[in-house]
C-alpha cells in the first residue's frame, strides 16, 4: 500500500493555500470593474496557475527552480498531469509575471482580458486539484491548545 508523507502534504498544501489566496485577490479585485487594476488582477491570475503546477510537482518529487515560466514549468510534469493550457495562454500568463508585472512601455491590459486570465486560473486550479492529494486542499486542522490535551 501506498504511504502518504506528511511532510509532503503539508507542502503541497502551502503551496495549494497560496494559489488559492492569488485567485481570490484576483477574483475579488475584478470586481472594482473599470476601476480595477487589471495588471494586478492577471499577474495573481498568473501566480495562481504557477503556484497549482508547482503543488503538483511537489507531490511527485520533481525538482523546479525558481521560474515564473508556466511553459517551462509545464515541461517538466509528465503530459497526463499538464492542465489544458494553450500555448497562446502559456505565453500571456508568463508576460504577466515577468512582464506587465513592472514599469514598461506595453499597453494596459483590458478589463476583458483580466477577466479571461481569472477564467483561465479557475479552470487549471479544478484540473490540477484532481491530481493533488485530498488533504492538501482542506486548510490544516487546527492544533490543540494546551489545555485542550
Amino acid at each position: 500500500m501506498f504511504e502518504v508523507d506528511a511532510e509532503v502534504v503539508a507542502v503541497v498544501r502551502q503551496w495549494v493555500q497560496k494559489a488559492e489566496n492569488d485567485l481570490k485577490n484576483a477574483a475579488h479585485t475584478l470586481k472594482l470593474g473599470e476601476a480595477c487594476p487589471t495588471d494586478t488582477v492577471c499577474f495573481h491570475a498568473q501566480q495562481c496557475v504557477e503556484k497549482y503546477v508547482k503543488a503538483l510537482l511537489v507531490w511527485h518529487g520533481i525538482e523546479f527552480s525558481r521560474i515564473h515560466h508556466i511553459s517551462a514549468l509545464l515541461d517538466l510534469l509528465p503530459p497526463h498531469f499538464r492542465p489544458s493550457l494553450t500555448p497562446e495562454e502559456q505565453e500571456r500568463l508568463t508576460d504577466y509575471a515577468v512582464t506587465t508585472r513592472y514599469p514598461g512601455d506595453y499597453e494596459p491590459i483590458p478589463l476583458a482580458e483580466a477577466q479571461e486570465a481569472v477564467e483561465v486560473a479557475q479552470r487549471v486550479r479544478k484540473q490540477m486539484r484532481q491530481f493533488l492529494p485530498k488533504d492538501s486542499l482542506q486548510a490544516p486542522s487546527k492544533p490543540l491548545e494546551t489545555s485542550e490535551v
